[in-house]
Order: C-alpha cells, then sequence, then structure tokens
C-alpha cells in the first residue's frame, strides 16, 4: 500500500489530504492542524486490551500548531511557542513517530527536521500532540512526494494514537472503537473559549481514574446522542449547550478539583454551557456568538483562576498545507 518515493530534492509532489501540488525543490513543507474540542465523550468499560470503547464527538477549533519539515541528516524535532519546553524532542514525540513510520513503509531513512510552532496547550486535553502526528505525516508524505492515500495515512494515524486520525480530518466527526474510526458528521458554526491550566494532566492517569471511580457500577455501551448530533447540525448554541457531556469530566476534577472553579466562573461570565476538554486540564466554554467570548475570555483572564485564554471557532479543516 506504499507509494512510490522521489527524489526529495527535485519534482513535484502532490499532497492526498488537499490535492494541491507541493514544490519539493523549496527544501521545507509547512502544514497547520488544529485543536480538538469533545462536544461528546462518552466512555465504555475497560477492554481486555487496556482501552475503553468510546462515542467520542470531535470538533476542530480554529487554535492550531504548525508543523514545518525540511531535509536533514536524520530525524531532528525542535519546538517553539508557549509551553515548548514541555514538548518532548526525542522519538517519542508524535511528530518523530509519524516520520519513522512513513518512512519504513516507503522504505526510505527518515531523514527529516520536524519543526513545531507550538500554539495548541500542551497535555491539555485538546490533542497538541496527535496534531503534531498528522501534520508531521502530512509534511513529510509531500516533502518525499509519495503522494500516500488517504486510507494508508488514516492507517498510520490510527497505529500513532486514537486522536491522531481526527487531526488529520478535521472538521466534525464521530470517533467510535478507541476514537479512531471516523464518521463525519455535519456541524454549524461555533463560538469558543478555552481556559488554559498550569501544567497538564495524563491522559492514562484520567481513564485509570475513570476506572477507579467506576469500579462497581455498571457503564453503559457508549452510544453518540441524537440530541447532540441534532444541534451540532442546526449550528443553534442554546440548543448544543444543554448536551455537551464528558464521561472524563469527574475524573478529571477528581484530580485536578480546583478546575470546578474555572468551570463555574465561566459558566457565571455568561458562557452557555461548560466543560473538561478530553482528558483536561484544559476547560471549553460555549459562547452564544463572538462577542458573548470575548467576554467570557476576559473575565476569565482577570479571574486569576487560569493560567490564559483563548477564544477559537469551529469546525475547522484539519492538516492542511501552507
Amino acid at each position: 500500500m506504499t507509494g512510490q518515493a522521489s527524489d526529495s530534492t527535485t519534482g513535484q509532489a502532490s499532497d492526498s489530504t488537499t490535492g494541491h501540488a507541493t514544490d519539493s525543490t523549496t527544501g521545507a513543507v509547512t502544514v497547520r492542524v488544529p485543536a480538538k474540542v469533545n462536544v461528546q465523550l462518552a466512555v465504555g468499560a475497560a477492554r481486555p486490551d487496556g482501552f475503553h470503547d468510546l462515542a467520542n464527538v470531535f470538533l476542530a477549533v480554529s487554535l492550531y500548531d504548525e508543523v514545518t519539515a525540511t531535509p536533514a541528516a536524520g530525524t531532528k524535532v525542535t519546538c517553539e511557542g508557549p509551553d515548548a519546553d514541555q514538548v518532548p524532542l526525542d522519538r517519542t514525540n508524535l511528530a518523530a513517530r509519524a516520520a519513522g513510520i512513513l518512512a519504513e513503509r516507503a522504505g526510505l531513512t527518515p531523514d527529516v527536521h520536524l519543526h513545531i510552532a507550538k500554539n495548541i496547550p500542551v497535555a491539555g486535553g485538546m490533542a497538541g500532540g496527535s496534531a503534531d502526528g498528522a501534520a508531521a505525516l502530512v509534511a513529510c508524505d509531500a516533502l518525499w512526494g509519495l503522494d500516500t492515500p488517504m486510507a494508508e495515512l488514516l492507517d498510520i494515524c490510527a497505529e500513532l494514537g486514537s486522536d491522531v486520525p481526527f487531526s488529520l480530518v478535521g472538521g466534525a466527526a464521530l470517533g467510535t472503537g478507541r476514537g479512531e474510526i471516523l464518521t463525519p458528521v455535519p456541524a454549524g458554526a461555533f463560538h469558543w473559549v478555552f481556559a488554559v491550566a498550569d501544567g497538564g494532566l495524563s491522559t492514562p492517569a484520567v481513564f485509570r481514574e475513570f476506572d477507579r471511580l467506576a469500579a462497581g457500577h455498571e457503564i453503559p455501551a457508549p452510544q453518540a446522542s441524537p440530541a447532540l448530533l441534532a444541534a451540532l447540525a442546526s449550528g443553534d448554541p442554546d440548543a448544543l449547550a444543554p448536551t455537551l457531556v464528558n464521561d472524563l469530566q469527574p475524573a478529571a476534577l477528581s484530580l485536578r478539583p480546583q478546575l470546578a472553579s474555572v468551570l463555574a466562573a465561566g459558566t457565571a461570565a455568561g458562557a452557555l454551557a461548560a466543560l473538561v476538554s478530553g482528558s483536561g486540564p484544559t476547560t471549553a466554554f460555549l459562547a452564544r456568538d463572538r462577542a458573548a467570548a470575548a467576554g467570557v475570555a476576559a473575565v476569565l483572564d482577570a479571574s486569576g483562576l487560569c493560567r490564559a485564554t483563548r477564544v477559537a471557532s469551529s469546525p475547522a479543516p484539519g492538516a492542511t498545507l501552507l
């Protein structure tokens, strides 16, 4: 299933995610990739493999990282931006892993410098690391002139992690299985505020806490909410607000109780709904419009309860060549 490799210093490569040609003679390819918010995260019981079945309604938001790939001797990762010092620069970085898997399938050596311009919160429940993996995959595919089919790119994304396939496609989608099996869903435009917490939360730790809290209770099979999907398609924030739900929120609040104060402050400031984003600790606030979002952000910034806020809209496109 691998594409045929071409000389990375000559010719043009067609990116299968956009259909646009990329001139690899420039020696650099930059890909922009969005953060995500989970407007519904329904979590099933732990499976024998340690994962959980999910009904995960992803929504890509206009908060982006950019990954630039240039030819190099060996694999090198660098990073700039907020929290850049928290980003691993070795082979554990999903961007480096993406380059390695793609190169191995194509019979190439992963000779690439991946530079991450980081704007998505690190370990914040917004799939920043997954986004970088998807962006690196698209960037290396273009840089090396592979023209890898979308199905194979998605297969590599699923190997990298549960959230990586959605980072590739963006928009809005229902993720099932462990979140990697995607079905696009319609979504109108919405406005959001994200409150960035000090420090991160480990996704595996949050799932372990979910399992601890759920011990002794029957956990239903996760299913997408028809009311939520209808509200998402309508573009009506008042309809969407009461349907937002995150089954990991009690676990995140158990590990980081102070997040409850942030959620309450955002709601008091006029947000229509508030929830922990994914595994946290970033908190997400749905606003009625752009002006209302700016007002919620201003109140949260002045509250001292969070490190920073970001205002964004949705849906946003997935990994895109610039």
